[in-house]
């Protein structure tokens, strides 16, 4: 493990809370401070995975946490990722997670129901706005400037968009009647005509055809194509990973984790630890969901038959 120097212990001298970069290399160390120091926002202090821990419990005032990883840490990087997620559940500091999609699962697993941030294979914009909402969230929102200035201004527009249309389609969901009610006045599923893989893969092939013609992104729709993918699993008894279904979702793993988190929190979608591999975390429909979906596809099936 690289050891990464720190000299600057006196908190007190910022005119506010700082940031404390924890890194698993040198290359990571760089990389999280060109980040940070972008936005116009101080660093406390830079340290290893390895002495994050101690330097976390004694830290005496900031305002996030910023874990760069780029390569699997195993146990001490498992332990300072639970500590992280149990202080920001806590409140007492925001964090952010930068890491490549070769970690996610590891990474996620300590994170399950979690408020930090985090960011897999991320550019400047998607890194910058990674902590302009953990510390939003936080209650501690920092001033992003720098970076707004230049060629990223746009992207962290885009993001910032693309956060909101989240809150925008969980807020549809909460405004129509619940699940549960519709369920009550519909079918339930065993009654409904079988369901195969074979059809659910179909339409997801045909979902992806629409690239070879259109512009892939005039057609992002990561909720649908997840539930899509989880639906198909279910038919055949699979069990998927997280890093699975953020393939699935066609859209960048930060974009796909934000709304994997929201679905969840939303109840659609249910995590489980996997019982043996204490680093993985799988992901399956709701009964709800399920039920919805199935549903959905027997109305469409009758009106192609009309047709």
């Amino acid at each position: 493990m690289d050891t990464i120097s720190n000299d600057r212990d006196d908190l007190s001298n910022f005119d506010r809370p700082p940031i404390l970069v924890a890194a698993s290399s040198e290359a990571a160390r760089a990389r999280a401070t060109r980040t940070i120091r972008a936005t116009g926002v101080r660093i406390a202090g830079e340290v290893s995975i390895g002495e994050a821990r101690d330097r976390i419990e004694r830290q005496v005032s900031a305002s996030a946490v910023w874990l760069e990883v780029d390569r699997d840490g195993g146990e001490p990087l498992d332990d300072l990722l639970t500590l992280v997620n149990r202080d920001v559940a806590q409140g007492r500091y925001a964090a952010v997670v930068s890491a490549p999609s070769e970690l996610i699962d590891p990474i996620v697993a300590r994170l399950l129901d979690s408020d930090v941030e985090i960011v897999i294979d991320g550019d400047d914009a998607q890194r910058a706005a990674a902590l302009a909402i953990a510390t939003s969230n936080h209650g501690t929102a920092l001033r992003i400037s720098d970076i707004s200035s230049d060629h990223s201004a746009e992207r962290l527009r885009q993001l910032s968009d693309e956060v909101g249309r989240i809150a925008a389609t969980l807020s549809r969901l909460s405004s129509v009647p619940s699940t549960a009610s519709r369920a009550s006045e519909a079918p339930p599923p065993s009654t409904l005509p079988p369901l195969s893989a074979d059809t659910i893969r179909a339409v997801i092939r045909a979902r992806r055809l629409r690239a070879h013609y259109f512009p892939e992104s005039l057609f992002a729709d990561p909720a649908w194509d997840m539930l899509l993918d989880l639906l198909q699993a279910e038919i055949s008894q699979l069990r998927v990973p997280v890093s699975s279904l953020c393939m699935a979702a066609a859209v960048p793993a930060t974009t796909a984790l934000r709304w994997l988190n929201s679905l969840v929190q939303k109840g659609m979608f249910i995590r489980r630890s996997d019982p043996h591999d204490g680093r993985r975390v799988f992901v399956e429909l709701s009964p709800e969901s399920s039920g919805a979906l199935r549903r959905y596809f027997a109305e469409v099936e009758k009106a192609a038959a009309v047709i």
